[in-house]
């Protein structure tokens, strides 16, 4: 078995995508070409939504959809209290309240029963598909019906994922992907939201450029456009979408390489005693496979540092997904005032998961090898 150090992830290029590049180079064309409509047809399909926009990253998406929805000071969005802080950060830039939900134990998701106990209005909700595993989006759709909110599903880890026959980002009004690079695919960086209501798709477009609107009968000639309406500079590249598209072509490797990494490290780490491993499917939610979350015991006899580091001794890149719960990083804690215990299963899953990695950079043999790795450094780390 190869001792080759296996990073937590990797970009998976080839020579198409160097060709796709090298093609969009020469011709010219850095944006406003043919080949970022031709990516977000692909990605379309492949979700299963109507339209899908191109964006210069996930974050970009989340926010040029609520700014284009008019999401604002006074208005509440409820968001999980364990994600990356970009879920929050969109809703802060637009001068309206996160409200903080707590998770469920079990799958790391916005917990729906807290969501339901929420006092007072929510103008949209914008459930995180934890890891790629989706949340219960039947009862999150519930409560957003019952309070006229609009769902904004944040898929940046759940390329693939399913709620029932339905892919995540076609389970709300729209969902934001992102295309970072050691993401299930990359287009350097970047995303796509995806939708249903093409009336927000052309606004959605519009508005990453500025607001132009090139309606203008007549004039309408090349470099002559009005403005009608506040925009943002949120394009993708042709040379982004260019290496996105050549990604859509060994997509279903990829993810197929995912599902058979995750069975072989869920099957090792199955058999360590006080270990708990999040679900990859739970009802009708199937998983992405983004990586595998080993949960260590509550009782703290397994020290988290000394995992991750036994782990980095034997050449294995881990991540934690996340440091900490959102509403207590410092910006958040000092704006509301949230404090520790507020939160008490994103608290726990902050100080007591380790990401491991399932990609398609692991080759035949990787997996077993995290697999093994993780349960000596395991192991080594008991108090």
């Amino acid at each position: 078995m190869s001792d080759t150090p296996i990073p937590f992830g990797k970009p998976q290029l080839d020579d198409a995508a160097f060709d796709a590049v090298r093609a969009v180079l020469e011709s010219g064309m850095l944006v406003h070409g043919t080949v970022t409509p031709a990516f977000e047809d692909a990605f379309a399909a492949r979700i299963g939504a109507k339209e899908a926009v191109a964006v210069s990253s996930c974050t970009a998406g989340l926010h040029l959809t609520l700014f284009v929805r008019g999401i604002g000071p006074g208005d509440r969005v409820a968001v999980p209290a364990m994600t990356h802080v970009a879920t929050a950060h969109s809703v802060e830039l637009q001068g309206a309240e996160p409200v903080f939900i707590d998770v469920d134990p079990a799958t790391g998701n916005m917990d729906p029963a807290k969501l339901e106990a929420v006092d007072g209005p929510l103008a949209a909700i914008m459930p995180v598909h934890y890891l790629g595993l989706p949340c219960d989006m039947d009862r999150i759709n519930a409560v957003a019906e019952a309070k006229g909110a609009f769902v904004l599903e944040d898929c940046a880890l759940a390329v693939d994922s399913k709620w029932g026959d339905d892919k995540a980002g076609t389970l709300g009004l729209a969902g934001s992907f992102s295309f970072y690079p050691v993401k299930h695919m990359t287009s350097i960086e970047g995303g796509m939201v995806t939708t249903n209501d093409s009336d927000l798709a052309t606004e959605l477009r519009r508005r990453r450029a500025f607001g132009y609107n090139r309606a203008l009968g007549e004039r309408a000639r090349p470099g002559i456009y009005d403005v009608d309406a506040l925009g943002m500079n949120y394009r993708m590249s042709e040379v982004e979408a260019a290496v996105g598209l050549s990604q859509m072509n060994r997509l279903d490797d990829f993810m197929a390489a995912r599902s058979a990494n995750d069975a072989t490290l869920r099957a090792i780490l199955s058999e360590i005693d006080g270990l708990t491993v999040f679900p990859d499917r739970i009802g009708k939610a199937l998983s992405s496979h983004y990586c595998l979350n080993a949960v260590l015991p509550l009782d703290g006899s397994v020290s988290r540092d000394k995992v991750v580091d036994g782990l980095k001794d034997r050449g294995i890149g881990s991540s934690v997904h996340y440091p900490g719960p959102v509403p207590l990083f410092t910006y958040y804690q000092g704006k509301y005032g949230y404090k520790a215990g507020d939160f008490p299963v994103a608290e726990w899953l902050a100080e007591q998961t380790i990401s491991l990695p399932v990609g398609p950079h692991l080759g035949p043999d990787g997996a077993k090898r995290v697999g093994e790795a993780f349960r000596e450094a395991y192991n080594s780390a008991i108090a």
